[in-house]
C-alpha cells in the first residue's frame, strides 16, 4: 500500500500494462480479462488484475502527462515488485505518410525529459 495504491504487494501481478485513461484500464480488464478483480481505486486511477490468456496481469492507469506516471510506475516497481510495464496509448505526429488511427509500434523513443518511462 502506497499513497497512490491501495492494493496489497500480493495484488499487483509482475506484469502491468498502463494506459494513461483510467477508464481506458477499466474497458481492457472488461473486455480481455478473466476471473478480473479491482484492487485500486485511489483517485480513481484503477487497477484490475485478472488472466489473460492463463497469464496473471494488471492494468492500471497512470494518468495524464510523465509526472503521474512517474509516480506510479516508480511505486509499482519499488513497492510492488513489478517485472515489467508495457505503456499503451494514443500518440500524435506530423508525418505525412501516417494517416489518421494508424498503428504505430515504436522500437525506438526520444525524449528531452530526465525521467525514462
Amino acid at each position: 500500500m502506497t499513497p497512490h495504491n491501495e492494493a496489497n504487494k500480493n495484488d499487483i501481478a509482475k506484469i502491468v500494462i498502463m494506459p494513461g485513461d483510467p477508464l481506458r484500464a477499466k474497458y481492457i480488464a472488461e473486455n480481455f480479462l478473466t476471473d478480473y478483480r479491482l484492487v485500486n481505486k485511489v483517485r480513481a486511477m484503477y487497477a484490475y488484475t485478472g488472466k489473460y490468456k492463463g497469464k496473471e496481469i494488471t492494468i492500471m492507469g497512470h494518468g495524464m502527462g510523465m509526472p503521474s506516471a512517474g509516480i506510479y510506475t516508480y511505486e509499482l516497481y519499488r513497492h510492488y515488485d513489478v517485472d515489467s510495464i508495457i505503456r499503451i496509448g494514443s500518440c500524435g505526429a506530423y508525418v505525412p505518410s501516417l494517416n489518421l488511427f494508424d498503428v504505430i509500434l515504436a522500437d525506438q523513443v526520444y525524449t528531452e525529459s530526465n525521467y525514462a518511462l
